[in-house]
């Protein structure tokens, strides 16, 4: 099998650029295991499509398989691109949460960016739970996936790795859920870190870029009118908000190496 190696601001993924193999979640686990693996934050199969011109189907490192990622579905467009499976610079692609619209930015025949419609990011309101005898707040947002967003004074000290795993796995959230702590680091800009369900804290996640601005913009510490610069422990992405609800994200993807097994 051959695949390649990339990542959005350091989320990897292995791409796999044929369909989904019967022994998908012992494969995903053992390739995605840091130590005795490849080491990834699990795979990507990119198909075909009857709907779109690309499908992609999302495995977590567990195994368990994701509705959608935004820094996954960037690194889908720079993968057949660079490789030569389209030439178009906007291309469609099927995934489990809907098609989305990816507008490629190529540099000298390489994508180096992409912006990507995300579809509705839908709100909640402010929603409390216990954990650990602790009350905790957050905003709940579906982004085709979902997300609980909770504000703290910084990001940088957030409990990431204890309280994002406690929530992740709560009895209220029937089948998980991602965990975005955020801090205002200026105008219009966030820091934020994650605790993704199925692969655990990560330098990057597309859809919590794009929960956390969407749930800044409702309780006002953003202007939705503009566009909002959410600061990952991988890099930058770019979040614009419309009336409507639906989002976009842009971002970089970049390939790691092409590898055999």
């Amino acid at each position: 099998m051959r695949f390649t190696k990339m990542h959005g601001l350091g989320n990897d993924y292995l791409y796999f650029f044929s369909e989904v193999p019967d022994n998908i979640v012992e494969l995903t686990k053992k390739l995605s295991d840091r130590h005795f693996g490849v080491g990834s934050d699990g795979t990507v199969f990119i198909t075909k499509s009857d709907k779109a011109d690309f499908g992609m189907r999302i495995f977590n490192a567990d195994g368990s398989e994701a509705m959608m990622c935004g820094n996954g579905i960037r690194c889908v467009g720079k993968y057949v691109y660079d490789k030569g499976h389209t030439q178009k610079t906007e291309i469609t692609v099927e995934t489990r949460s809907g098609i989305k619209t990816l507008t490629l930015y190529p540099e000298n025949g390489c994508v180096k960016s992409i912006r990507v419609g995300m579809g509705k990011a839908l709100a909640g309101e402010e929603t409390a739970i216990t954990v650990n005898g602790e009350e905790v707040k957050f905003i709940p947002v579906d982004v085709g996936n979902p997300h609980a967003v909770i504000f703290v004074s910084d990001a940088e000290k957030a409990p990431v790795f204890t309280l994002g795993a406690e929530i992740c796995i709560d009895c209220y959230f029937k089948d998980g859920v991602n965990v975005e702590f955020i801090s205002s680091i200026g105008e219009n800009k966030l820091r934020m870190r994650v605790f993704e369900r199925g692969s655990g804290v990560t330098l990057a996640c597309g859809t919590g870029a794009v929960a956390s601005a969407v749930a800044a913009a409702k309780v006002g510490l953003c202007d939705a009118d503009k566009p909002i610069y959410v600061l990952l422990d991988g890099g930058e992405l770019k979040i614009e908000l419309c009336e409507d609800g639906s989002a976009f994200m842009t971002g970089p993807s970049e390939i790691v190496c092409d590898c055999e097994i």
